[in-house]
């Protein structure tokens, strides 16, 4: 094969795993080529990337085989989560580790992390800045600045952009269209909207990485929809198709004599700072208040907040009774982080589930039949014995949800639980969401999915520079809303 990249009759199979992965599988790219690998959640598209690029088996040891394999000399990654991808505690060392390997001389050093922070939209005051510090939106587009920093031939990405904003997201393709115009690019991504006006080719996945089509981007999306429908693959008005006819409970605000939960003059702080502020607001059981809002607005850290894992103060009631150091939250408040890893606290995805069912001294019969009942519906039923860490992301995302939601509690803060889902995965979280929600549990949602807010919220906060700049009552059919008096 003459193919830049290819890789030949591939043959792998991660540790305790029944099964191949991969079957030899075979494909190859030319250079200068654009292409999209889709699929549905777990079905290999992140080991492919990992595999074309030389990372398994030479830094992450899976046993595989394969009769011609040829990787990049010159490649770039971008990780599905950024936190995996740095080398040093801070930005500006970051992006100078990279130009140190480039041998850039150490006057030009300022001005090039400058640039390639500019480049990707990062504005920082000080680019000393500890990434811990960052959000995860920050962290994705400090992660691709140190990617292109390389100045790569090929570029390796893998939801480059699962973490940004709407706006951040068109920004970020439109500076891989400038600067990846010579480049091989293959990316992985289940927001398409965007890529589809990059890429000139799709390489299709089945759920048991199995390639099931190849070709031009144009013959795949007309010839394959059945494909994307059965699978759960996204594809352009998969939205449209989704609600048309679907009924959905009745979104008015169920409003009892006592708010679930009611904050005055709150703040939360991170090192002494003030990051939120919430002057006056009420929640009452039976709401889905999605929260959008740029990148570093606030929006995780007001959930951080609620739960207590930051200092705050003001006043912070949970069903009428005034909460002070976080106590007893847990049995009326569960979250789910943005990162799923955070959470995980055991050594199965089985016991992940099980873990707070056991906590509250429920019978062990109870215990197997709720557990069994969300393996099922989170699609993780073949996965139960694995540890969640051998999980693909999409399927960490769903045992964080599963194993936050499974006691029932009446609020539920979720921090984008739907990114890096197919959407046969997305689909059956809403519409759980949506029955606990009609069964008077009250969910926040931090989500820049603009089709969640249009299709399921009953409100929505916009959170900027740390505080809710309006708060908007959306009504039955989806389309207007009012102000609510902050």
């Amino acid at each position: 094969m003459d193919s830049n990249i290819y890789v030949k009759n591939v043959r792998l199979k991660f540790p305790g795993e029944k099964s191949l992965l991969f079957k030899d599988l075979s494909c190859s790219f030319e250079k200068g080529e654009k292409v999209l690998i889709l699929g549905p959640s777990g079905c290999g598209k992140s080991t492919l990337l990992q595999v074309l690029s030389g990372l398994i088996p030479h830094s992450v040891e899976v046993p595989m085989k394969a009769e011609g394999i040829k990787v990049p000399q010159s490649w770039g990654y971008v990780f599905q989560d950024p936190d995996t991808q740095f080398c040093m505690p801070y930005v500006d060392e970051e992006i100078a580790f990279v130009l140190e390997n480039l041998q850039i001389p150490r006057e030009q050093m300022n001005g090039r992390i400058k640039q390639h922070l500019e480049q990707v939209g990062l504005q920082l005051e000080d680019i000393h800045m500890n990434i811990q510090t960052l959000s995860g939106g920050m962290k994705q587009r400090l992660a691709i600045a140190s990617v292109l920093a390389l100045e790569p031939e090929v570029l390796f990405l893998d939801e480059p952009t699962a973490m940004l904003d709407p706006k951040g997201t068109k920004e970020i393709w439109e500076i891989f269209k400038k600067v990846g115009s010579d480049k091989t690019i293959i990316v992985v991504e289940h927001k398409i909207d965007h890529v589809l006006e990059f890429i000139d080719r799709i390489i299709l996945f089945n759920e048991i990485g199995q390639i099931i089509a190849d070709g031009r981007k144009e013959d795949i999306l007309s010839q394959y929809k059945e494909n994307f429908k059965s699978q759960g693959i996204w594809y352009p008005g998969v939205w449209e198709e989704y609600t048309e006819g679907v009924h959905k409970g009745n979104l008015q605000i169920i409003q009892d004599t006592e708010p679930l939960l009611q904050l005055s003059n709150f703040t939360g702080y991170r090192k002494k700072q003030k990051k939120i502020y919430v002057e006056n607001i009420r929640i009452y059981p039976g709401e889905w208040i999605v929260i959008k809002g740029e990148n570093g607005a606030g929006k995780s850290t007001l959930l951080h907040s609620l739960m207590q894992f930051i200092k705050t103060s003001g006043v912070y009631k949970l069903n009428g009774k005034i909460i002070k150091n976080g106590k007893k939250i847990s049995d009326l408040m569960t979250f789910v982080f943005q990162n799923p890893e955070f959470q995980f606290v055991t050594n199965s995805v089985f016991e992940e589930i099980a873990f707070s069912l056991r906590l509250g001294n429920k019978r062990e019969q109870e215990i197997q039949m709720k557990v069994q009942y969300f393996l099922h519906m989170f699609h993780l039923l073949n996965h139960q014995d694995k540890h969640p860490f051998q999980l693909s992301m999409g399927q960490k995302r769903r045992l964080s949800v599963a194993a936050s939601i499974v006691r029932g509690q009446r609020l539920l803060l979720l921090d984008e639980p739907t990114f890096g889902q197919d959407s046969k995965n997305t689909f059956a979280l809403l519409e759980l969401l949506e029955e606990f929600r009609q069964n008077l549990s009250t969910i926040l949602m931090v989500t820049h999915d603009e089709n969640i807010e249009k299709y399921f919220a009953t409100r929505v906060w916009t959170i900027s520079n740390g505080e809710i700049l309006s708060d908007q009552k959306v009504t039955m059919d989806y389309k207007k809303s009012e102000s609510i008096s902050i």
